[in-house]
């Protein structure tokens, strides 16, 4: 898979995944009446996290919205924050996934700067997708578990042998949908890091570092180093030294036994 369709693909998913959290929050069936051994099916429960709604059979459906913050269970309240902080961070790497793209050219924007507006929208696509995830599978567990608490307490008196009408709830289709996107969304995410990697370049050129002395005018060269003054056209100071040959000042500076014969 090409790199500029992996971006496309996993922006999609993020895209999808963004909407179906947003829809999942909005939704009013989180959690909904179960209508096993129930005796009356003439009214039907449902609640989401903003209202709880019921349904009479004749069709009339009344909803109440929840008008108490502090009065809530700290687990939904825990549950909000989670779905309104995974929107937030989607929408956030939306916006810069969409400057991303590599098939958008916006001024002299170059690859480098994609890749890396690529991998911090992935990274927010990522979180986003797990806090939907995690927000979801906590209102699972508190349905769970009231579930059994409340078939524990239906059974009472004469060993068992009495049913007491209590409503219980189930999972809701709204569960489904949040788990779905949040799914979706983190995948697209883990797909715009991917091509990340294809989008920053390959930096192959080699900088050369040049050395100089600090006396006057000294290169080093590989076949050994020439040392030329500035002191106008005097070429006898001008000499070549290469491996161990010894210099002409050398020679006048320090005479042989045969120079004296």
């Amino acid at each position: 898979m090409s790199t500029t369709t992996c971006q496309v693909v996993g922006f999609l998913l993020a895209v999808l995944g963004l909407a179906g959290c947003i829809a999942a929050t909005g939704m009013d069936t989180w959690s909904t009446q179960d209508l096993y051994d129930n005796p009356v099916t003439a009214v039907f429960q449902y609640e989401g996290l903003w209202q709880s709604c019921v349904r009479q059979s004749s069709g009339f459906t009344e909803c109440r919205p929840y008008f108490t913050i502090l009065g809530l269970p700290a687990m939904l309240q825990a549950v909000r924050a989670l779905m309104v902080v995974g929107i937030v961070l989607g929408a956030i790497g939306l916006l810069v996934s969409i400057f991303a793209l590599k098939c958008i050219r916006i001024g002299s924007m170059g690859d480098s700067a994609k890749a890396n507006m690529t991998l911090t929208s992935g990274i927010m696509f990522i979180i986003s997708g797990i806090c939907a995830i995690a927000g979801v599978s906590v209102f699972a567990n508190m349905l769970v578990t009231n579930f059994w608490m409340s078939t524990a307490n239906m059974y009472t008196g004469m060993g068992g042998m009495v049913q007491t009408v209590q409503t219980r709830y189930t999972f809701g289709s709204a569960l489904f949908v949040g788990w779905v996107a949040g799914g979706l969304t983190l995948i697209g995410g883990v797909m715009m890091c991917i091509a990340c990697r294809g989008l920053a370049p390959e930096d192959t050129s080699y900088k050369a570092v040049s050395y100089h002395a600090s006396g006057h005018n000294v290169a080093y060269k590989p076949g050994g180093f020439k040392v030329g003054t500035s002191f106008g056209s005097n070429t006898k100071n001008k000499r070549i030294y290469d491996g161990g040959a010894r210099t002409e000042d050398e020679v006048q500076s320090h005479p042989s036994k045969y120079d004296y014969v």
